[in-house]
């Protein structure tokens, strides 16, 4: 029986490799350093792998002596895959995990009397330039991050320990299986991939070129882990290295005539010339070109550290690798053989965007305020009558019950959460609930409202009508947004339907503080979406027309004048959840913004006779609180 003490073990490479080592030897038992909070992910795999000898080692590559409370009991082959592979990760914690975290599995496995199996990385060559053979380590190469760096020293370590022995293998930049596509993450050339995306959506009959950014070395994951556990069991291999390389290096047009080609994209001709690139894709966040290049590469998800080292500068050579596995049938495949492959699982699992494409509302998970009359109730059985997910928010709990009750009457999904969005203590609790009741939120419509027809002159003495109305229709709606942001930020997918009003266009006399409120929201909702466009959160702006809700029933002056109807007005934010567009107009509140745009003196003049023509309500005359609906106040 072999064993084997794995770190590493859950993550995407060691997911591969630990079956494989289960495979070859049906005795074998495989120890698994795991942190403690990490337990549940290799219990998962586990089950996957339908095996009860991979037992979990608490530990920390990060902690002085990894962590450990004792040491494994007797260990054969110690296999060290675990490391920090995120060259945007922060130097002190590459060196943490990748320098220290090695010296201490040195001395662990020394103290075993192990077998150490290191997982280095060609990133060891660092800029050298030229040949970089198996026998090749220090050649006095420069290294352009800490992650180049920490696995230069990392294996170095490796090598001087003395009493130790060893072997090292150098996979080049590793990509997801070759015959499902899986992977784990975003990084390396699939921050290309969304560039991909959208160069498929270009009519084919414009042909493209590719800059030159240098050849790159990509190799599937299904092939590291096949090649590794072949040679860590060859005999006689010690302080020998191998290089886990593809023999034919690839070029970003390579790349392309592999995966973005097979997906849509337009025919490329060839590549920009080093040269040209060299002046513009390599002067990183350096002068005017410097940043108008980066710019470019973030608008489409790419950072800019990734362009800079694309590309290798040293060919790596794998002849004695590859005579070492003639005959095992294990070889790198071509990569375009296995590049659609790793597009669509990529579109399916990864691409940020994916969450946004459709126009769907089944399945989305909705939190509506003001949800219990009006505008809310009516989109609210629209939108589960499609079969979203509706999560319902108001101040009173049964009418919102009664809702939620016809809801699901009808067959609907609902669930009713009682809320005052002008409490930001309560907005807190509110959405950390609803997130850990239905794990997501896809939408958010802000329908919650107050609304006061009061005149200046009339307001002389009530400013707290003013503080009132912002703070439910401003600051309520922006705590629903500020709660609900960060979830949708790292989720990659959120839209936010605030429901405004015509009257933030047409700005007409006696709305002072309720149209106020609404063009605030209006203007934080604008700046914010130029901040969250990345991270695909989107927002609409709907310009209501007047809608005949409990709202505005008080205002003597609207009991006669035509209003839309609760549900056309449900229809209008459907659209919008579906399109999701930047705004909503009507079209007399476009000519109304249009007006105060281009003639703002005779708009105002027309306004002003409105105003002389009319009065304010009875309640607003007596100086009393115009009543409005509950739900419509608060959600």
């Amino acid at each position: 029986m072999s064993t084997y003490l794995v770190t590493g073990a859950t993550g995407f490479l060691g997911r591969f490799i630990v079956p494989l080592i289960l495979e070859r030897d049906e005795r074998a038992v495989v120890y698994a350093l795991v942190r403690p909070a990490s337990v549940g992910k290799l219990d998962a795999w586990r089950s996957r792998w339908g095996s009860d000898r991979v037992v979990p080692v608490l530990g920390d590559l990060a902690e002085p002596d990894l962590g450990l409370a004792a040491d494994p009991p007797r260990v054969d082959r110690v296999l060290h895959l675990g490391a920090i592979y995120d060259m945007a990760a922060d130097a002190a914690s590459q060196e943490r995990v990748n320098v220290a975290g090695t010296r201490a599995v040195i001395d662990l496995t020394i103290r075993l009397g192990a077998e150490l199996h290191h997982v280095s990385s060609v990133a060891v060559a660092g800029d050298h330039r030229g040949p970089f053979t198996e026998d090749d380590f220090d050649l006095g190469q420069g290294f352009p991050s800490p992650y180049h760096r920490t696995k230069f020293e990392s294996e170095r370590l490796v090598r001087e320990a003395v009493g130790l022995r060893w072997r090292v293998y150098r996979p080049a930049v590793v990509v997801g299986d070759s015959r499902s596509g899986e992977m784990d993450k975003v990084d390396g050339p699939y921050y290309f991939f969304g560039l991909f995306a959208a160069m498929a959506r270009v009519p084919s009959i414009l042909p493209v070129v590719i800059p030159d950014t240098g050849d790159t070395n990509i190799v599937p994951v299904d092939f590291v882990a096949q090649a590794l556990v072949e040679l860590m069991h060859r005999p006689d291999l010690d302080r020998a290295v191998f290089h886990l390389v593809n023999p034919e290096p690839q070029s970003v047009l390579d790349i392309y005539r592999a995966v973005a080609r097979p997906a849509g994209a337009p025919p490329a001709l060839g590549r920009v010339p080093r040269v040209v690139v060299d002046t513009l894709v390599r002067a990183s966040g350096s002068g005017r070109v410097g940043l108008a290049r980066d710019t470019v590469f973030k608008q489409f998800g790419i950072p800019p550290r990734v362009v800079d080292n694309m590309g290798f500068t040293a060919t790596f050579a794998s002849d004695a690798t590859r005579a070492r596995l003639a005959g095992t049938g294990i070889e790198v495949p071509p990569l375009r053989r296995y590049g659609p492959a790793l597009f669509s699982y990529w579109r399916e699992n990864l691409d940020p965007a994916r969450l946004s494409h459709g126009d769907r509302l089944a399945g989305r998970h909705m939190v509506i305020t003001g949800a219990s009359s009006g505008i809310g109730r009516q989109t609210a059985i629209a939108a589960a009558a499609r079969g979203a997910r509706v999560i319902l928010l108001a101040r009173t709990g049964a009418e919102l019950d009664a809702v939620v009750e016809e809801i699901r009457g009808a067959g609907g999904d609902a669930y009713s959460y009682v809320c005052d969005v002008t409490d930001g203590d309560a907005v807190d609790a509110t959405v950390t609930s609803i997130l850990a009741d239905h794990d997501h939120v896809d939408y958010l419509v802000n329908n919650a409202g107050r609304s006061i027809r009061r005149s200046v002159r009339a307001s002389g003495t009530r400013f707290h009508d003013f503080e009132r109305t912002m703070d439910v229709n401003y600051f309520g709606a922006v705590r629903m947004i500020l709660a609900l942001l960060p979830h949708m930020r790292a989720r990659g997918f959120g839209h936010i339907v605030n429901v405004s009003s015509i009257g933030a266009q047409a700005r007409g006399p006696r709305f002072s503080a309720y149209v106020a409120s609404k063009a605030a929201l209006d203007a934080f909702s604008d700046v914010a979406a130029t901040e969250t466009l990345t991270d695909h959160v989107t927002f609409t702006n709907v310009h209501m027309p007047l809608v005949r809700t409990p709202m505005i029933a008080p205002t003597e002056a609207y009991r006669n004048v035509r209003a839309a109807s609760p549900e056309k007005a449900a229809a209008i934010v459907l659209r919008a959840l579906e399109r999701r567009p930047a705004r909503i107009d009507t079209p007399a509140g476009a000519l109304a913004g249009l007006g105060q745009y281009f003639t703002p003196r005779l708009t105002r003049r027309l306004l002003h006779q409105e105003y002389l023509t009319s009065a304010d309500s009875v309640a607003a005359k007596s100086g009393a609180a115009e009543p409005v609906a509950s739900s419509a106040i608060r959600a």
